[in-house]
């Protein structure tokens, strides 16, 4: 047993290490920062808890992580909700020599660089883009529509499209473990279509539900590059103001102090949403 213990923890430190390094380190400097000031150059070592106060009690930051947390829960929804039909679809009746194919073109986004596809909503979206054009010259509307750019909506729209992926792949795979026996068991018993689905599907999918709204949730929160490009002054979100701490005003400390609540906030609420998942699964059991 000890010559098995040795060789596991040789085989195991080097990824381990490494992991240290690379994620823990720098996560260990972020919170020391956020408990330092700095004046302009300058940065103060001493511990206080100044960067903290200002951060929970200005509201200026308390607006920008409200949205930030209703731009990703808007997302979470709107992601999972679409991602379900289609994961539903290629699990239940797509041949299972051709779910593959599926999941093949599923993955397409994913070959196109992030940015650049940000880029074509910019186009889809804009004054004179796509959407307004087809829609002015169909008629439907006489001028075109401002309210899908530059806010909140054309974030929510983008980042859906973008993490769509994400949340279709774990239900699949939710919906691919359930026994099909157990669906039959229910319709022999009585059960319709739609019973069936809220009481034997869906409970038996919920590890993949769960994971595709952690899967969608925790990165949206933190997301730069979309709020910063198609998001406008009324659709920044924390890590545009983290950017502009560290960058533009040059304090470093406050910007790892919203870090810091940031990452809190995303790991209560996400433990919030495990628990609730098995709370109301135990409940169906």
């Amino acid at each position: 047993m000890d010559q098995d213990r040795k060789r596991g923890l040789t085989l195991i430190a080097p990824p381990l290490i490494y992991a240290l390094a690379l994620l823990a380190g720098p996560l260990l400097a972020i919170l020391m920062f956020s408990f330092w000031t700095q004046d302009y150059l300058t940065i103060d070592r001493t511990p206080t808890l100044a960067n903290y106060r200002e951060a929970l009690t200005d509201p200026i930051y308390r607006t920008i992580m409200l949205r930030s947390l209703w731009i990703s829960g808007a997302v979470t929804l709107v992601t999972v909700i679409l991602a379900f039909p289609v994961a539903y679809y290629v699990s239940f009746r797509v041949r299972p020599d051709r779910k593959s194919l599926w999941l093949f073109l599923i993955t397409i986004p994913f070959w196109t660089s992030y940015l650049l596809r940000i880029f074509l909503w910019k186009v889809i979206l804009g004054y004179n883009g796509v959407l307004n054009s087809s829609l002015t010259g169909l008629g439907l509307i006489d001028e075109p529509l401002t309210f899908i750019l530059y806010n909140a909506n054309a974030v929510i729209i983008t980042l859906s499209h973008a993490f769509a992926p994400f949340a279709i792949l774990p239900i699949f795979v939710a919906l691919e473990k359930i026994d099909r026996n157990l669906l039959e068991a229910a319709r022999d018993l009585g059960c319709g279509a739609v019973t069936t689905f809220f009481r034997v599907t869906l409970p038996l999918a919920m590890p993949g539900v769960v994971a595709a709204l952690l899967i969608v949730f925790i990165p949206t929160v933190g997301d730069y590059v979309t709020p910063e490009q198609v998001g406008g002054s009324n659709g920044k979100m924390i890590a545009n103001m983290i950017q502009t701490q560290f960058l533009g005003l040059n304090n470093a400390p406050m910007g790892a102090t919203l870090a810091v609540i940031a990452m809190m906030i995303v790991t209560v609420i996400s433990l919030a949403v495990v628990w609730f998942a098995r709370r109301l699964a135990g409940g169906r059991t």
